[in-house]
């Protein structure tokens, strides 16, 4: 059975291949680094059988979005300054476990964590920026937005987070 949990010692980072160069060298050099310095917090997905091995992972931080990158509908709703707001740093699964439905499973359990944040402090939504097409086309089917300015960046409002956290 599959279980998310905080990134430790205990989880193999050099056994993770996801194919994608970049987001295996995070996990494997920074994301133990980035928690230590409290830059950000990186959440394994692994079996109870396996434990140390991480078949995903997703990375959160906190950000600052100014009004007017978002897309008008919500941008007119804002200050017309740097408004907080949670980013999804990185999300990926490894090779070995793609195509089984890991990554929506890591992104549910994402979008909880910015919803449990929401209720503590103040943030008007989750924004991810996409690695390619590919990464955009799969954020888009769960009701992320892009930004004007930028294809690649995308925006999931509080509303739509509420709604996604909310059992049916």
């Amino acid at each position: 059975m599959p279980e998310i949990a905080p990134l430790s010692n205990d989880h193999d980072r050099a056994g993770f291949d996801c194919g994608v160069a970049e987001l295996n060298a995070f996990l494997k050099s920074t994301a133990r680094q980035h928690v230590k310095k409290g830059i950000s917090r990186t959440f394994v997905l692994t079996d109870q059988e396996s434990p140390a091995v991480i078949m995903g992972f997703f990375t959160l931080t906190l950000c600052e979005i100014e009004a007017e990158s978002l897309p008008s509908s919500y941008a007119r709703k804002y200050p017309k300054h740097g408004l907080p707001a949670v980013r999804l740093a990185r999300l990926a699964v490894s090779l070995k476990h793609q195509r089984k439905g890991y990554g929506e499973l890591l992104l549910a359990e994402a979008i909880h964590r910015t919803v449990l944040i929401s209720e503590q402090a103040g943030i008007v939504g989750l924004f991810v920026d996409a690695k390619n097409e590919g990464a955009r086309s799969f954020y888009e089917k769960f009701g992320f937005a892009s930004l004007p300015s930028a294809s690649l960046q995308l925006f999931l409002p509080m509303k739509t987070l509420h709604a996604a956290n909310s059992p049916t």
